[in-house]
């Protein structure tokens, strides 16, 4: 028979070890959505209701052998899977996936896609209403959703308040330039090196008219807030030994073989990792290709574990369909063009077509 791998979450780099495993293991992948969520392109299903069904995958053309089983996991020890439903897993090998949590639009936080799209078309309607756009964090997803929007409704005021002095920070100041440049030329108003003094009456999503201010004495006034930024890892399930890896961030600590350390049988992979690199879905496929890599090679006892080497840092920034900017190793700074070929036209909805069996070419 052959070892009985449990991948802990279908996410980005879940779906890829799974993938990867299951023409050599009994890969049992748990994961409580119905679909897979491609959060690459959640930003433009908020402004382009017509671009929801392309970030939607239903798992069941993902496995030939494998099982996918819809359920969350609740404790997660070494040897053993105990799912919500009561049901166990007993695992040869286990591969913690679970990603993070992330304020609504960037990630959906519905399992159920049904209920999900329609949250989506919901703060779609909102957004849409709105005259006046204020975004708090001017990390990637804020920038990200601001190009967005400006893409689709040039003419609504957005504005985006974050307390770092300047955007980017750790990229090259080329790419901050470029950056600065586009959302300047699309009236985009940047509010660094401060906070609000309180936040906005409203929910986050939510249409009405509201008036805030910053600790600089910056007044803002504006009819829908969304906050762009809190990421929070998801492995409260960790139980047992494996607690011992989990850090006070919620991060679990793993070694360069991406073994959870004191383990020889338990990976972790993508955002959870306590990796220091910049955590989004290519970075969790890479971690994948390692964590299969090494699970095959103990499965055939070659004790031959590949290791896992952080690469420079890099981005793919678009700024809507045709704006954006990107920065890439041996390529620098690379200007919309770039970002709308690499990333920008699709959001990447093509290569997810041909992981999850929906590809028409």
């Amino acid at each position: 028979m052959s070892p009985t791998v449990v991948v802990i979450g279908g996410g980005y780099g879940g779906s890829a070890a799974a993938k990867a495993l299951d023409d050599v293991a009994d890969v049992v992948l748990v994961e409580p959505k119905d679909a897979f969520f491609h959060a690459v392109g959640a930003l433009r299903a908020v402004v382009d209701p017509e671009f929801l069904p392309r970030v939607f995958f239903p798992y069941d053309k993902l496995l030939t052998n494998g099982r996918v089983v819809r359920d969350r996991a609740v404790r997660v020890e070494p040897g053993r899977v105990t799912l919500a439903s009561g049901e166990e897993i007993a695992a040869d090998y286990i591969v913690l996936a679970t990603g993070s949590g992330y304020p609504f639009p960037a990630k959906s936080d519905v399992d159920d896609t049904a209920a999900a799209q329609l949250k989506y078309r919901q703060a779609h309607a909102a957004l849409r209403a709105a005259d006046r756009v204020l975004l708090l964090g001017a990390g990637p997803v804020g920038l990200e959703f601001a190009g967005e929007i400006k893409a689709a409704w040039p003419r609504k005021k957005v504005v985006i308040v974050d307390p770092a002095a300047d955007i980017l920070g750790g990229y090259e100041p080329g790419l901050r330039e470029e950056i600065r440049r586009q959302l300047t030329a699309l009236d985009v108003r940047l509010v660094l090196g401060t906070a609000l003094k309180e936040n906005p009456p409203t929910a986050p999503g939510e249409h009405g008219t509201f008036h805030v201010t910053t600790v600089s004495d910056v007044d803002i006034t504006a009819d829908i807030w969304f906050r762009c930024f809190g990421v929070v890892p998801s492995t409260a399930y960790l139980a047992a030994a494996l607690t011992d890896a989990r850090l006070a961030s919620g991060e679990v600590a793993v070694t360069d073989t991406l073994q959870v350390k004191g383990q020889d049988t338990v990976f972790a992979l993508g955002d959870i990792t306590d990796i220091p690199e910049a955590k989004r879905g290519g970075s969790a496929a890479r971690h994948a290709a390692v964590v299969a890599d090494n699970i095959k090679a103990l499965m055939a006892g070659s004790g031959e574990l590949v290791t896992y080497q952080p690469g420079p840092a890099a981005i793919l920034l678009p700024l809507g369909p045709s704006g954006g900017a990107a920065q890439l190793p041996g390529q620098g700074v690379l200007g919309p063009e770039a970002a709308a070929q690499y990333k920008g036209a699709d959001l990447l909805t093509g290569r997810f077509g041909k992981l999850f069996g929906t590809h028409t070419d």
